[in-house]
């Protein structure tokens, strides 16, 4: 049997087709997989990644049990979360890695009434660690950091805070 050059370039197309099949199906797998990866998690189970919360304002929260001007604030960050506005979350992180476990003992004890991040070393926040407590982040719905506020927050200043940011970006 004898090839001919047709037969040969049909076969060189045959096999560079399967390789572009093959490519973009493993490129279509990565994108896949990048896609359905989260940045964190909550008590709750929830995942969430900071490329789906663009649009949204987000409060991050950093406290800890030890740190008593982070418990006395935890009932004003409860408030604000009962009356989040629209386009707003608000999440807390405990300061010290905890497991799952002694986090959920942990917001029980504490009536920490609030989405609380589990923080692993998968976790990946805009910010890094303040250096003291408590601490609270606004992230705007671009994902960059607008306003960081050393001590303790209340509902109302938190609210008040948000509204100046979110008028801050209007232009009349």
């Amino acid at each position: 049997m004898s090839f001919s050059p047709l037969n040969r370039n049909v076969g060189k197309a045959k096999a560079l087709l399967l390789i572009v099949l093959f490519t973009t199906a493993a490129l279509a797998g990565l994108f896949t997989f990048k896609s359905l990866q989260s940045d964190f998690e909550t008590l709750e189970g929830k995942t969430y990644s900071w490329n789906g919360l663009q649009g949204q304002w987000v409060v991050v929260n950093y406290f800890a049990p030890w740190c008593a001007p982070c418990l006395r604030e935890m009932p004003e960050l409860a408030s604000f979360n009962q009356s989040l506005p629209d386009d707003t979350l608000l999440f807390a992180v405990n300061y010290d890695p905890k497991t799952k476990t002694e986090l959920i003992e942990m917001t029980k004890k504490y009536g920490i009434a609030l989405p609380v991040i589990v923080s692993t070393s998968d976790t990946k926040l805009p910010m890094v660690k303040p250096p003291y407590l408590p601490a609270t982040f606004i992230i705007g719905p671009d994902g960059s950091i607008r306003d960081t506020i050393m001590g303790e927050v209340t509902a109302s200043s938190l609210h008040q805070r948000l509204n100046e940011l979110k008028g801050a970006g209007k232009t009349d």
